[in-house]
């Protein structure tokens, strides 16, 4: 059947752009069809800020509200700094006030202490009569000077080192340690020899001085020395030094010094000068009454009389 030719009625005409096909398309649909959903979507939310920058906002959010807290706490450390900067001032001032409080009672009990003294040697010169002046230098109780000896007694070198307690009174043990036993012997050694007064490291001893041990210290009256021991002993200096020497004493301390190498160095002075001793207590004695035990009464204390 042959082909009619078309109604040239019904045939639109050609459009003018025809032949840019393309182009009307990228025209007539400039979004691709995501570009659009996105959009479409973007304006049902309400136009909400893209999640990026909504990030960037809640990170400027956290940096003011960390740079509001440092700034509070700047601001508070800075209103509690005075009172701290009070209460430390205070803290010290209290401090300095009880310290010197201490030592004002401290130079207290020490004026008390040279006072009773004083006044123990006095009692002690009124009770001795015409002999108050031996009494008080038999006693202790007043300084005395005059000619003497000055015995020196150190450690061997490189005792420090060593082990080994005191001495066993059998024997030596290998130190070379001065001990508390070497020094009674020494003491009573030089008593022995003729010495009027003794003292050790600047100690006045009496009748009633105790040498002792504590651990490696040696006491007298309860007061620690250390070596060197220089020993002072008044006398007739160079009869005294050669008494002493000859004595069972002096052998001894000269077989420490052989031995174990205590040291030791005497010499006569021709003047020596000791004090009266720290602290005495007086004691006196009392005749019984009649019917009574014959024997008297005494205060008990450190001293003599």
């Amino acid at each position: 059947m042959p082909q009619q030719p078309p109604d040239p009625s019904t045939v639109s005409p050609p459009r003018l752009d025809a032949s840019m096909s393309l182009l009307n398309n990228v025209m007539d649909h400039s979004l691709d069809d995501g570009y659009a959903e996105a959009a479409a979507r973007r304006k049902a939310e309400g136009g909400a800020l893209p999640q990026t920058l909504r990030a960037k906002l809640w990170l400027a959010a956290g940096l003011v509200l960390a740079a509001l807290v440092v700034t509070l706490g700047a601001a508070q450390a800075r209103i509690s700094a005075p009172v701290v900067a009070k209460e430390r001032e205070e803290l010290i001032d209290r401090i300095e006030a009880e310290t010197a409080a201490a030592d004002e009672l401290e130079q207290n009990v020490d004026r008390l202490r040279e006072e009773v003294g004083e006044r123990q040697r006095r009692a002690l010169q009124h009770q001795g009569g015409d002999l108050g002046s031996l009494v008080a230098l038999l006693s202790g109780a007043t300084e005395v000077t005059g000619r003497g000896v000055k015995l020196v007694v150190d450690d061997a070198k490189g005792s420090e080192t060593d082990g080994g307690g005191p001495r066993e009174s059998g024997g030596f043990s290998d130190t070379g340690r001065v001990r508390d036993r070497d020094m009674q012997r020494v003491v009573n050694g030089l008593w022995e020899s003729g010495a009027e007064a003794v003292a050790i490291n600047g100690q006045r001893l009496t009748a009633l001085s105790a040498i002792r041990a504590a651990g490696d210290a040696i006491l007298v009256d309860n007061k620690p020395l250390v070596p060197p021991y220089t020993v002072l002993a008044v006398g007739d200096g160079q009869k005294l030094s050669t008494a002493f020497q000859d004595s069972a004493d002096g052998q001894y301390l000269h077989a420490l010094r052989e031995n174990f190498g205590i040291r030791s160095r005497i010499s006569a002075q021709e003047q020596v000068r000791l004090p009266a001793a720290p602290s005495l207590i007086v004691r006196t004695a009392q005749p019984s009454t009649p019917g009574g035990t014959g024997q008297g009464t005494a205060d008990t204390g450190k001293g003599t009389s």
